[in-house]
């Protein structure tokens, strides 16, 4: 049990179970004795049900830092953590939150541990239909823990799809301009992927937008064109005021984008 914890910040009933039955000790019993047994000893946490954090030697278990990527990751065997969660895990997000959000064919409702909530969100519909949940997501390593994470090419797509779960449009372009690199192909197909002819203008609109600093071929631009919708929509519908006309994407775009002025400073 004390290797199982030394290669597992945080686990579930089932990797437990998983363990014990390669050491021959695979029986309900024993898993529930040895969870007690560690749990009184100060030595794992109980997350929710189902789910523990180990606590390192020497750490007391009421103070002991979480990480709460590792913890999202294992809320759903098919968690992939997304939108503004993905930014901050590449290093690429213009501000830290205390909320996390990750994607999952079940709706799970939210709740909170320590200082961070956790929020599900459902698999795009065009994804589950097509049966490509994991179109754009890789697969990662930290502290023992395989988890799943967006790309920066399906974040980028997925932030503009849903900017309710990105922050605010300064923090979302902030967070943005900071990648230096997309790989294109792979943001056109995912947009195709997605069919949503407003998240295609929004994408192609921020692509237009820096088009020279990501060197963005003028083809690029001109597929995503034939995808935008064929009359007028607004970038955030939430937000309609002082909003621009882009006619070459048939959107309604907020001029705090459009002139990048963040409240109210050029």
């Amino acid at each position: 049990m004390q290797q199982f914890l030394v290669k597992h910040a945080v686990f579930t009933v089932s990797d437990l179970d998983q363990y014990l039955s390669t050491q021959g000790a695979g029986k309900t019993n024993t898993r529930k004795a040895l969870l007690t047994y560690y749990r009184n000893k100060g030595l794992i946490v109980p997350v929710r049900r189902g789910l523990y954090m180990t606590v390192p030697a020497g750490e007391d278990p009421d103070e002991s830092p979480v990480d709460p990527y590792l913890i999202a990751a294992k809320l759903q065997p098919d968690a992939v953590l997304s939108y503004h969660t993905a930014l901050e895990f590449h290093g690429k997000a213009y501000s830290t939150f205390n909320t996390l959000y990750y994607t999952t064919r079940l709706k799970i409702p939210p709740f909170e541990f320590r200082n961070f909530k956790f929020i599900s969100v459902l698999v795009p519909r065009n994804l589950r239909l097509k049966d490509r949940d994991y179109f754009g997501v890789v697969f990662r390593n930290r502290s023992g823990v395989e988890l799943k994470v967006t790309t920066l090419e399906r974040t980028l797509v997925d932030v503009l799809n849903r900017p309710d779960l990105a922050g605010s449009l300064e923090e979302i372009w902030r967070s943005l301009e900071s990648i230096e690199f997309f790989d294109l192909d792979q943001v056109v197909e995912y947009v195709r992927l997605l069919n949503n002819a407003t998240t295609a203008a929004k994408v192609g609109f921020f692509l237009e937008q820096h088009q020279e600093t990501l060197m963005v071929d003028e083809a690029y631009l001109k597929t995503l064109r034939r995808l935008r919708p064929d009359q007028h929509h607004y970038f955030d519908r939430g937000k309609r005021k002082n909003s621009f006309f882009v006619k070459n994407w048939n959107l309604l775009v907020p001029q705090e984008i459009v002139r990048k002025t963040w409240g109210g400073v050029k």
